[in-house]
Protein backbone atom coordinates (compact mmCIF):
# COMPACT_ATOMS: atom_id res chain seq x y z
CA UNK A 1 0.00 0.00 0.00
CA UNK A 2 2.83 1.97 0.89
CA UNK A 3 4.54 1.82 -2.90
CA UNK A 4 1.07 3.76 -4.23
CA UNK A 5 2.28 6.86 -2.31
CA UNK A 6 5.08 7.01 -4.47
CA UNK A 7 3.69 5.57 -7.98
CA UNK A 8 0.62 7.41 -7.82
CA UNK A 9 2.08 11.19 -7.83
CA UNK A 10 5.28 9.66 -10.20
CA UNK A 11 2.70 8.75 -13.12
CA UNK A 12 1.12 11.90 -12.74
CA UNK A 13 4.26 13.67 -13.43
CA UNK A 14 5.16 10.93 -16.17
CA UNK A 15 2.04 11.69 -17.78
CA UNK A 16 2.69 15.56 -17.21
CA UNK A 17 6.07 15.29 -19.11
CA UNK A 18 4.98 13.49 -22.15
CA UNK A 19 2.14 16.10 -22.32
CA UNK A 20 4.50 18.83 -22.66
CA UNK A 21 6.66 16.52 -25.03
CA UNK A 22 3.82 16.32 -27.42
CA UNK A 23 2.45 19.41 -27.50
CA UNK A 24 6.24 21.24 -27.63
CA UNK A 25 6.39 19.14 -30.78
CA UNK A 26 3.39 20.08 -32.35
CA UNK A 27 4.06 23.87 -31.52
CA UNK A 28 7.39 23.36 -33.30
CA UNK A 29 5.81 21.84 -36.63
CA UNK A 30 6.37 18.17 -36.19
CA UNK A 31 3.22 17.73 -37.45
CA UNK A 32 2.48 19.73 -40.14
CA UNK A 33 3.05 17.65 -43.35
CA UNK A 34 2.82 13.66 -42.37
CA UNK A 35 1.74 12.80 -46.13
CA UNK A 36 4.25 14.79 -48.31
CA UNK A 37 7.29 12.72 -47.21
CA UNK A 38 5.13 9.57 -48.05
CA UNK A 39 4.96 10.88 -51.53
CA UNK A 40 7.67 11.80 -52.37
CA UNK A 41 9.11 8.70 -51.85
CA UNK A 42 6.87 7.01 -54.43
CA UNK A 43 7.60 10.26 -57.46
CA UNK A 44 9.40 9.32 -60.33
CA UNK A 45 12.54 11.08 -61.00
CA UNK A 46 14.58 9.83 -64.04
CA UNK A 47 16.99 12.77 -63.98
CA UNK A 48 20.33 11.34 -63.64
CA UNK A 49 21.82 13.26 -60.85
CA UNK A 50 24.16 16.95 -61.37
CA UNK A 51 27.90 16.36 -61.44
CA UNK A 52 29.38 18.32 -58.32
CA UNK A 53 30.87 21.46 -59.27
CA UNK A 54 34.74 20.52 -60.21
CA UNK A 55 34.01 17.24 -61.99
CA UNK A 56 34.20 16.94 -65.24
CA UNK A 57 30.48 16.27 -67.72
CA UNK A 58 30.24 12.71 -68.25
Amino acid sequence: MEALYLLIPLSVVVVFIALWVYFTASDGGQFDDLVGPGLRVLQDDDTPPQPAPGEPHP
